[in-house]
């Protein structure tokens, strides 16, 4: 049995299976100390030609909305209020298909989308 979509009020919906990736990064002149680590073991495996590294987080959220663009204001809501903290982080959220090989997933066999 597959289960149904519902909007946050519990009502049933008939929207449309989509795919939104979202990228959280420090924002610029925020102290990051992981990419601060990262750099500083690539440096003792040699790879000194590296400058600097800002370390993020990327999400993939498969959801149900309208259209892309619907669904990329979901998510930007919801990285406002859980997935970033806007004070100190930005990020940036687009639409994926099943199909992009840059998304890092793929829909489960027998998924509508």
């Amino acid at each position: 049995m597959t289960p149904h979509a519902s909007t946050l009020d519990g009502t049933p919906s008939a929207q449309s299976p989509r795919a939104v990736r979202v990228t959280v990064m420090p924002k610029a002149g925020v102290n990051d100390p992981e990419g601060e680590a990262i750099s500083g073991g690539l440096h003792a495996l040699g790879y000194g030609d590296v400058q600097r590294v800002r370390a993020g987080r990327v999400f993939y959220l498969d959801l149900h909305a309208d259209s892309d663009e619907r669904a990329v204001a979901v998510v930007s809501d919801m990285c406002d209020r859980l997935l970033a903290n806007p004070v100190i982080e930005s990020y940036h959220v687009e639409p994926v298909t099943a199909a992009d090989p840059s998304a890092g997933w793929a829909m489960p066999p027998g998924h509508p989308g």
